[in-house]
């Protein structure tokens, strides 16, 4: 296997990167009922995949712990978390009102562990978010990507909403105003030393008190001009230090800032819809627009109010292929790239935009729907990936396996290993499936007026938004567990 990189072009999306992988072994046991579309056993089908082409070991390999109740009420509502912390299926009868008004039911069923399984992978994406904070390039986390949950109900199989907490993690960092304190603490340093020149300025002036009046004064006139120069000297540091504090300040702007791409074929209403009123996130979201859940991203829903302009929508209709699809992506986030200069990229990488999804009607390949992932990478901006849709099993485990790939700048083949779950990848075994023959229903005067209109919406922010800067809230902490690797965070064994 080529582990050089050169799968990816050459520059800066060619380097390697540091990477780091969430996953708990358990994830695959959770089960949402016969028949319906959500498996979280496609979790345990990456990792295998990933284990089997030896891609574990290119990364840091990660036990999520679970995210604790406080965590999770960062964003949601006490008594929607109170309430998931507490249902069960044999209890859930005796509950049918907050059942009802939480929204959990058929879409989202109570299933035997949903609580843990909510805090699992809600606990992979914070500990992504934390890893990113603190120097790693990529953190991923397949389990996560949960977008359509809300701040007090579920929605569309999601619960926690893990990418806006993970996002909320994310700000942390981002409104940091540590090169600032330290270039105060800078300028402090340097009044002092003046102040200490003065001192001995003043010790100089005693001493030749004691000496004829001639001499004293040649000796102080020639330590004053001493003084003077030193005193010059400081002056010159202490303006130094004011630019290079303003320097330090712009420098801060331009990581206070989160940006989240959404390339699931459904609308990321639950992460657009938390952060719609502010600029200190931007929500980019490619789906499926029409008669299809969950109704909303519409082209002209843009923001509000301070966020106005800050959520973009992409409508798309029915078979979009590769080349259409990117013929959108590439130009519009460039653009937002350019504009937004984020500090961070929280990428959604919903599988059930591919070709032959059960739930999806589009037509991308695996390679296209990768594409998106190599294109953010090639920013070399801290890059957390997340999954989310995906309900045709193989195809996703395919998808994500190929993506972790791309993230870690290794070419992997299409022949795949033998492994426990190899009978799913038959009659071909192969990493790849071909796109369908399906219609592309997305004319080019509609992807050209949609790129246009979007544009243009770009071309009325501002760029870079500012921010004041203010006390950084504390890192989420995770409780130490025995085998942790210092951060709350234990290694998982590779399985190959």
């Amino acid at each position: 296997m080529d582990v050089s990189g050169n799968s990816l072009a050459s520059g800066p999306d060619g380097t390697k990167r540091k990477v780091c992988y969430f996953y708990d072994p358990e994830v695959g046991n959770y089960y949402y009922g016969q028949g319906h579309p959500m498996k979280p056993h496609r979790i345990r089908m990456t990792h295998a995949l990933l284990a089997h082409y030896g891609l574990l070991q290119h990364m840091q390999v990660y036990k999520p712990n679970p995210a604790r109740e406080r965590d999770l009420c960062r964003f949601h509502a006490d008594d929607y978390v109170s309430f998931l912390r507490t249902i069960t299926p044999e209890t859930q009868q005796d509950q049918t009102r907050a059942l009802k008004r939480f929204n959990v039911g058929e879409d989202c069923p109570v299933f035997d562990g949903l609580y843990n399984f909510c805090q699992t992978y809600a606990g992979g994406s914070v500990g992504g978010a934390v890893k990113l904070n603190h120097g790693h390039d990529i953190a991923v986390n397949w389990a996560g990507g949960l977008h359509h949950a809300k701040k007090c109900e579920a929605s569309g199989f999601c619960y926690v909403n893990d990418i806006v907490l993970a996002i909320l993690e994310l700000l942390k960092k981002h409104e940091d105003g540590s090169m600032y304190n330290y270039n105060s603490c800078k300028r402090l340093l340097l009044i002092t030393v003046a102040e200490a020149v003065g001192f001995e300025h003043e010790m100089v002036k005693e001493e030749a008190d004691k000496e004829e009046e001639e001499a004293v004064e040649e000796e102080v006139g020639v330590k004053e001009e001493e003084v003077g120069v030193k005193e010059e000297e400081v002056e010159e540091e202490e303006e130094e230090a004011i630019e290079e504090e303003e320097a330090s300040e712009e420098e801060e702007e331009a990581v206070e800032r989160v940006l989240y791409v959404d390339i699931d074929i459904h609308h990321g209403d639950g992460v657009e819809e938390a952060f719609y009123t502010t600029d200190r996130v931007m929500t980019v979201s490619f789906h499926k627009f029409g008669d299809y859940f969950p109704g909303t991203g519409d082209v002209r829903d843009i923001g509000y109010g301070k966020g106005k302009y800050y959520s973009l929508n992409v409508p798309l209709d029915d078979g979009i292929d590769d080349e259409s699809y990117h013929s959108l992506f590439k130009p519009i986030m460039g653009k937002v790239m350019e504009v937004f200069r984020p500090g961070a990229v929280v990428l959604q990488c919903g599988a059930d935009s591919l070709s032959g999804d059960r739930l999806g009607c589009f037509n991308l390949s695996i390679k296209g729907h990768a594409e998106c992932v190599k294109y953010m990478r090639s920013f070399n901006v801290p890059l957390l990936l997340l999954g989310g849709g995906g309900y045709t099993i193989r195809n996703v485990a395919r998808c994500w396996c190929y993506e972790t790939g791309v993230a870690l700048g290794v070419e992997v083949e299409d022949k795949m290993p033998i492994h426990e779950y190899y009978e799913y990848f038959g009659p071909d075994y192969t990493l790849h499936v071909a796109p369908s023959n399906m219609e592309n229903k997305n004319s080019k005067q509609m992807l050209d007026d949609i790129r246009s209109k979007l544009q243009d919406n770009l071309c009325k922010l501002r760029h870079a938004p500012s921010v004041q800067f203010q006390e950084r809230p504390p890192d989420t902490e995770f409780p130490e567990e025995v085998g942790s690797d210092g951060d709350g965070l234990r290694d998982v064994e590779d399985d190959d």
